[in-house]
């Protein structure tokens, strides 16, 4: 994994604002960074905690943002019940703010209903967007008030400190979809989705694929440098799809490069 690559996909990464999600949004072109910013990142992490180190690294970098707490675990009657993000503190107005990070992928099913909110689904239908804002709204933002929470914290007022959310996402729409959108929303569009017979119906021997691995997904596809033809995926796609797992593929066409899920549904 390129690690610049990785750094640069986040601080480009798009943002739910308010008026998607409801809470008040932390976006990350707020931070003040250096340019060609670049620091070492564990090579062992899963996707979501990847993203955290990156994001947690930006905030420390920043001249206008201090990291006051991070990845703080809240644990009551000996149970762990949750845990807090960040606590970072604008270092201009010393206002302190409990950020919410989420990095994710949703796929648009316009079949679930007639608001868009509740179409944005995971690539593998067990999760979704408005599932992850009821989570944040019914459990991870009450979290900072909790009593057993207070004493994580015994340097700041709690009863002081702002809420806010960072939802990076990319979104992909059916192949061909020719509905409009929230602009929003059309700013994270990324890609498509199709099924494995459209996909091999598009084949051409001008094409060239990558699968990218869990930790490189948002990364822009023109950073690749290893490519195949279709018979270099095969294997791959029909094992993911066989186990009901869909799948992110990168595509080169000529000079044109371009990314979208393969979907076992």
């Amino acid at each position: 994994m390129k690690i610049k690559a990785r750094i640069t996909s986040i601080i480009k990464a798009n943002s739910l604002d308010f008026s998607i999600t409801g809470f008040p949004t932390f976006d990350l072109s707020e931070l003040d960074l250096e340019n060609d910013l670049e620091f070492l990142l564990p090579t062992n992490l899963r996707l979501g905690h990847l993203i955290e180190r990156v994001v947690a690294e930006l905030i420390k970098s920043s001249t206008n943002y201090k990291m006051l707490y991070e990845n703080i675990q809240i644990i009551e009657d000996k149970r762990t019940i949750g845990e807090i993000d960040f606590i970072i503190q604008n270092e201009n107005t010393k206002q302190c703010i409990h950020l919410e990070l989420a990095y994710k992928f949703y796929l648009f099913d316009p079949s679930i209903s007639l608001e868009p909110i509740n179409n944005w689904i995971g690539p593998n239908r067990n999760d979704s967007l408005l599932d992850k804002l009821q989570k944040l709204k019914a459990k991870q933002f009450p979290l900072l008030y909790y009593r057993c929470t207070a004493s994580k914290f015994n340097t700041i007022a709690i009863e002081q400190v702002a809420q806010a959310l960072c939802l990076l996402v990319s979104l992909f729409v059916p192949f061909k979809y020719k509905g409009s959108f929230n602009p929003i929303y059309q700013k994270a569009i990324k890609g498509y989705y199709i099924n494995v017979d459209t996909f091999i119906s598009l084949n051409s021997a001008a094409k060239w694929y990558y699968i990218p691995l869990k930790k490189e997904w948002g990364i822009d596809p023109s950073e690749n440098e290893i490519w195949t033809d279709i018979t270099g995926i095969a294997k791959d796609v029909t094992e993911s799809i066989k186990e009901k797992q869909s799948l992110l593929c990168w595509q080169k066409y000529r000079n044109l490069y371009s990314e979208f899920f393969i979907v076992w549904w």
